[in-house]
C-alpha cells in the first residue's frame, strides 16, 4: 500500500483550491504493484467523503468558541458554534465515486501524476511514497 499526497489546483490561479492530504492507495491485483487512475480517483473521494462525515459528526455538539475561532468567524462573515443538527447532510460516497468519475470523462477536471497528465480512467500507473496526484479543476467560459 501507497500513502501518496494530493493537491488541488484551478486554470487560472495561483492559490490552492485545498491544503494538501495523503491517502492510502491498495495496488491492483496484478501483483506489479500498478493501480488504476480509476481507483485513485475513488480514494481520494473515499477519503474526502469520510473527513466531510466526521466535520458533520463534530457540528452536532456546541462547543465553546475561542477569541480566535470568533475573530476567524467574523473574518468569514460567520459565527459557528455547532449545535445545528438541521444543516447535516450525508453523502454518499458510491455516488460521490460516480460523479467524480463522470466529472473526468466530461473534461471537467484534469489529472497530473508526477507531473505527467493522466487521460485513461483505467490504464495502470505506478505509485511511489513520493508520488504528487493534482487535481487541475478547469474553469469554463462563457459563450464560448
Amino acid at each position: 500500500m501507497s500513502n501518496i499526497t494530493i493537491e488541488g489546483k484551478s486554470l487560472g490561479s495561483k492559490r490552492k483550491l485545498f491544503e494538501d492530504f495523503s491517502v492510502p492507495i491498495e495496488p491492483i491485483d496484478s501483483g506489479d504493484g500498478g493501480v488504476t487512475l480509476r481507483a485513485v480517483i475513488e480514494s481520494t473521494v473515499r477519503q474526502q467523503v469520510g473527513a466531510f462525515h466526521k466535520r458533520q459528526e463534530n457540528r452536532k455538539f456546541i462547543r465553546v468558541l475561542t477569541e480566535r475561532d470568533i475573530d476567524a468567524g467574523t473574518e468569514k462573515g460567520k459565527i459557528d458554534s455547532g449545535g445545528d443538527e438541521t444543516r447535516l447532510k450525508k453523502v454518499d460516497p458510491d455516488q460521490a465515486i460516480a460523479t467524480a468519475i463522470e466529472a473526468f470523462e466530461d473534461g471537467l477536471f484534469l489529472v497530473s501524476i508526477d507531473d505527467q497528465q493522466c487521460t485513461a480512467l483505467d490504464s495502470q500507473i505506478f505509485l511511489t511514497n513520493d508520488s504528487r496526484v493534482t487535481f487541475i479543476r478547469l474553469t469554463m467560459l462563457a459563450g464560448g
